[in-house]
This record gives C-alpha cells, structure tokens and sequence, in this order.
C-alpha cells in the first residue's frame, strides 16, 4: 500500500522513507505555532525524541513558571515528532492526536522545557507514545501517554 495521491498509491523507496522522516524537525519548527514557540529538537532517532523550549517570561503564568497550556502543547508536540520518527509513510500522511493524558508533577521555574518521548507501541493506523517533560536540571514537570493516529 502506498500513500494515496490523485493518480493512486505511490510506492516510497527506502531512501524515500528516511528522507522524510529526516525532513520532520524542520517541518515541525516551521509551522506557525511551534515556530513562534521557538522549538528546538535535541535529539530526533526513530521512536525517541527529545525537544526543548527554551525558557520564555511571555509564556508563564507569573513571569515564572509554565502555564500548563505550554507544558501541554510540548508533550504533544514531541509525542507526535516520535510517532512520525519511525514511520511507514506508505501508510499515510494525515495525522492528529487522538488522546493525551497529562499528569502535571513540577515545575519549571525559570528554566528551559525539555520533552523527551518515546514510541511504545505502532499497530496499523494508531501510535502509543509516552513523554516525559522536566526542567534543564532533569527535575520532572509532568507525564503523559499520547495516542497518536497516521492514515492515508
């Protein structure tokens, strides 16, 4: 099966599979709102990712600390990137988040945000993820499992 366009299922060669996977950080950091996030990946290999935010006053409740909103969109974002390190593009292209549960530990008090994820389980359309967020000194700000959904 490949990825369906207009003219039908396109076979990917090897090459064409790592090339985009490879492409996946550059297209991430280059969307409007994890681009105005300012995103960084850290490490990208199949099925383990790591990104970071560096610390920003504007997106703290209190000059601070994280609004949990942020936390949120980071564990997100970085469950995603981990689904899509490892992926069969001959599957598809078309992809959301399905379900994220979000346990809130810590803080991260004036300090950059650094997600760390990792693929537990690929089954056919659905990607299980799980992601740990802590501050730059490895202190942990929160958990969650995420699952993801790639389909043509």
């Amino acid at each position: 099966m490949g990825v369906d366009t207009s003219d039908g299922p396109v076979e990917l060669s090897d090459e064409d599979q790592r090339r985009m996977r490879a492409a996946i950080p550059a297209t991430f950091t280059a969307t409007p709102f994890m681009g105005g996030l300012g995103l960084v990946f850290d490490r990208y290999e199949p099925d383990e990712v790591t990104v970071r935010l560096p610390f920003r006053e504007d997106l703290t409740n209190d000059g601070a600390v994280y609004h949990g909103g942020v936390v949120a969109s980071l564990l997100d974002t970085a469950g995603a990137a981990a689904a899509w390190s490892n992926h069969d593009f001959r599957r598809g292209t078309r992809a959301s988040t399905v379900a994220m549960s979000v346990q809130y530990v810590g803080a991260a008090r004036r300090s950059d945000l650094v997600c760390t994820a990792r693929t537990v389980k690929r089954g056919r359309e659905l990607i299980f993820t799980e992601i740990t967020a802590t501050d730059a000194k490895g202190r942990t700000v929160a958990h969650a499992v995420q699952t993801y959904r790639i389909v043509a």
